[in-house]
């Protein structure tokens, strides 16, 4: 028996490889399937079956691609309706890969269909189970992505059962593989670790402790941000199907000449600029909206853009693949191409985004500037500087009403990245001079600017 988690940072999403005697199964691929296809090959297996959690709403899946490369049966658990060819397991229904088996546990909540899925050894030993996003590290999926079909606490009460009939019961050394480490909207607050144990998550998850069903309902729904825009469209997409990853990257992987680029633009395309926020301040197009590369790119455009927007993009050369894979990874297909030779080819004036040093921030809190925190609220309220004012990333552009567009802004996040994504949405909306904070609030803290706790309303 063989395992491996196939972790990517960007979505903070785990896909798993499982494998014994020649056969491979896959749990919850992403949408580009060459790395499971590479490693089939290397390890010189055949698939056998593509193992779907439930319809993932911050991801498009890659199981119906990679059935169709390694005639893989995709399995998803039941209540699972699609518009394609899919085999839906019965709760307790075991699957034999190689010498091992693996065993479906229906446990809905975060959707109905969610589904777990128990590997057991060659000897019929519990040895691991793939939670998807049932059960992360110290937490529990968000039972709020039906938009309307459930209420969340019916779900949350259906999680309740599910958790306590069919996780806890496990042994405590059943190795736990979640679908989402830290840093996914699928869940509340999880863990910085990828896998955990049964044992270890019934003795530190919130969730897995003793307590009524309706003091975990409570629990379980209280504190919840609204997910990210394109969460819908997704889930929508991979109850559908789609167009094959192939054709997406052929259609939107064009080189456009810079009348064409301009071209776009005039006809309401947004220039997405993929490049590092110290790169984008120093020039760039003038209504760009910055949003890098280096960080959380995906999760962040489909927070702030519109799955259906026309978007033209500025790549660093080289990177023009990438930019357009992690936006196809959930579902931003409308990609009309990126400007040939990158910013280097723009022909006219650049605009710029001023940024300050930490150490700077009382001085300019001195003359009146005012400091805008855009971090989530629950770092807001862990800390922040005293007489910030708490405008969230995630709600922009709706929540700047109500500021001065003539004013100066000092604005920061925890490190600079997100920061740099809300002075460039300032500048859009027509702000004249937002100030970005190099490291953040990281920095800030130890500048002997006056740091207090004050809780906000989420």
């Amino acid at each position: 028996m063989y395992i491996e988690q196939l972790y990517t940072n960007c979505l903070a999403e785990a896909a798993y490889y499982i494998e014994s005697e020649g056969e491979a199964a896959i749990i919850d691929p992403l949408r580009e399937i060459k790395p499971y296809l590479e490693l089939a090959e290397k390890r010189g297996t055949k698939i056998k079956y593509v193992f779907e959690t439930h319809f993932h709403a911050d991801f498009v899946s890659g199981h119906i691609d990679l059935s169709k490369k390694t005639g893989g049966k995709i399995i998803y658990g039941p209540n699972a309706n699609t518009e394609y060819e899919v085999y839906n397991a019965k709760d307790g229904e075991v699957f034999t890969l190689g010498k091992v088996t693996i065993k479906a546990l229906h446990t809905p909540g975060h959707t109905p269909e969610s589904t777990c899925y128990l590997l057991q050894d060659e000897n019929g030993k519990d040895h691991a189970v793939f939670t998807g996003d049932t059960l992360f590290v110290g937490d529990v999926g968000r039972p709020d992505l039906l938009d309307g079909v459930m209420s969340k606490e019916e779900l949350a009460g259906m999680m309740y059962d599910s958790l306590n009939t069919r996780i806890k019961t496990l042994a405590d050394d059943v190795i736990v593989y979640p679908a989402h480490g830290a840093g996914s909207a699928c869940g509340k607050n999880i863990g910085k670790e990828t896998y955990s144990t049964i044992g270890m998550q019934k003795a530190a998850n919130y969730a897995l402790q003793n307590m009524t069903k309706e003091e975990f309902i409570a629990k379980v729904t209280d504190g919840m941000l609204p997910p990210p825009k394109y969460f819908f469209e997704d889930a929508r997409i991979n109850k559908k199907g789609y167009e094959p990853i192939d054709s997406i990257m052929d259609k939107n992987k064009s080189a456009l000449e810079l009348d064409e680029f301009k071209k776009l633009i005039a006809e309401g395309a947004l220039v997405l600029d993929t490049r590092k926020p110290d790169d984008f301040e120093r020039g760039f197009i003038k209504g760009a909206v910055n949003i890098g590369l280096n960080g959380q790119y995906a999760v962040w455009v489909g927070t702030l853009i519109d799955i259906d927007q026309p978007l033209v993009l500025i790549v660093e050369p080289g990177m023009e693949e990438e930019a357009i894979l992690r936006l196809a990874r959930v579902g931003y297909e409308n990609v009309r191409g990126y400007l040939k030779g990158g910013i280097e080819n723009w022909d006219e004036e650049l605009e710029k985004v001023n940024s300050i040093n930490a150490s700077d921030v009382a001085e300019f809190m001195k003359k009146g500037d005012k400091v805008i925190d855009i971090r989530k609220p629950a770092e807001f309220n862990a800390a922040h500087i005293k007489g910030a004012a708490f405008i969230t990333l995630s709600d922009m552009p709706g929540n700047l009403e109500g500021l001065d567009k003539e004013k100066d802004y000092v604005v920061h996040c925890a490190g600079g990245y997100r920061s740099m994504i809300a002075a460039s949405i300032m500048k859009r909306e027509g702000f004249k001079n937002p100030i970005n904070v190099y490291g953040g609030f990281g920095a800030i803290k130890d500048t002997g600017v006056e740091i207090e706790s004050e809780a906000v309303e989420v």
